[in-house]
């Protein structure tokens, strides 16, 4: 199982003094995270696309492009790219150069968005979120398996055999389908072949499994293997030296933004005791010790029936910068070795069977 990191490179207020960070000082950090994330062995770093006051990730390929160039072999991939609201044209060029600079280490994640202020933004009415992303899923697909590309939809121009570049070094360039609870967005990866990102920031992580057995199926009944049918999950997680320090630095900027978001939303607040029920062992945040998340990583996958990748969002909410290294290098050095090993149950059936 891959073990990465996703950021929305939030820069919100920091809970205790009220400052927001100076926007270049915020990147800078975030290109050492991503930096040390490669040097201590994790496997890939996603970066997701908002267009608000709170984070800086408007432009994802620009800054995993930076990022690229500093890096040598971990994975560097959106999360997601809100593609109702983009040219698929564009978003494959910009991956495409990603993946020529990175040599090979690109992805693309795509999806709806949480948020909705892309849509007026560039121009699109929200009363075509579901046609949108499925008419520019397919062109981008069309676009991913040939050069000189002949297609027409209803919400974009035709290409009449015209030349998309530069070409990337993968071929297929990975492309994953992002998803939140919707059985239809399941469905719809299942039946085009394509890995599977699902978001589980609330609710239990079990809740999740009929919907990836609805993707699991729908990819079985279109033709596709099992070994094309991947799932990643992304939680809301933080690493520290115990739990108690974990949750104590987690809690207040997590809960200034999503009490802020909520009260756009007309969600309840979060209360400590909300936040203790969610990082339980059976809750949806990955958040504690090393041996605790890695613990919790296991009990995700077992419950899922079996993932390839989870990724944790460290900073909901702007951390300081030296605990979020220190969570980064706890998750590369202690959570991913812990999770990569047989548990001793695993051990001790094997010397049983022998």
């Amino acid at each position: 199982m891959q073990i990465g990191i996703d950021s929305f490179v939030d820069n919100t207020p920091d809970p205790q003094t009220g400052v927001v960070q100076d926007p270049a000082d915020r990147i800078a950090d975030l290109l050492e995270e991503i930096t040390l994330a490669d040097q201590v062995g994790l496997d890939v770093f996603g970066l997701g696309e908002h267009h608000r006051q709170e984070y800086l990730s408007s432009a994802p390929a620009v800054l995993l492009a930076a990022a690229a160039a500093r890096t040598e072999r971990i994975r560097l991939t959106s999360a997601v790219t809100v593609l109702s609201s983009d040219d698929p044209v564009r978003v494959f060029q910009q991956f495409a150069t990603l993946d020529l600079i990175s040599r090979g280490r690109a992805e693309i994640t795509i999806g709806r968005g949480s948020f909705t202020e892309s849509y007026p933004l560039f121009g699109f009415d929200l009363e075509h979120y579901d046609e949108l992303f499925t008419e520019k899923l397919n062109l981008l697909l069309n676009i991913r398996a040939s050069t000189y590309v002949r297609w027409s939809g209803k919400h974009r121009a035709p290409l009449t055999g015209q030349p998309v570049y530069p070409r990337p070094v993968q071929n297929p360039l990975p492309v994953w389908i992002g998803v939140g609870g919707t059985p239809e967005s399941f469905a719809r990866a299942g039946s085009l072949g394509l890995p599977l990102a699902v978001a589980i920031i609330g609710g239990e992580p079990r809740r999740f499994r009929p919907l990836i057995d609805l993707y699991r199926e729908a990819g079985r009944r279109a033709g596709h293997s099992s070994e094309q049918l991947t799932v990643g999950v992304h939680m809301l997680g933080f690493v520290a030296d115990t739990t108690e320090e974990a949750a104590e630095v987690f809690f207040p900027p997590y809960a200034r933004l999503f009490n802020r978001i909520g009260r756009e939303r007309g969600w309840s607040p979060i209360t400590r005791a909300h936040f203790d029920a969610m990082r339980g062992p059976t809750g949806a945040m990955v958040i504690g010790d090393p041996e605790t998340v890695a613990e919790k990583m296991r009990y995700v996958d077992e419950m899922l029936g079996g993932i390839s990748r989870i990724t944790l969002q460290l900073t909901a909410g702007t951390l300081p910068h030296a605990q979020a290294m220190h969570a980064v290098e706890l998750l590369g050095t202690r959570v991913a070795t812990a999770v990569h090993l047989p548990s001793a149950d695993n051990v001790a059936a094997g010397a049983a069977v022998d």
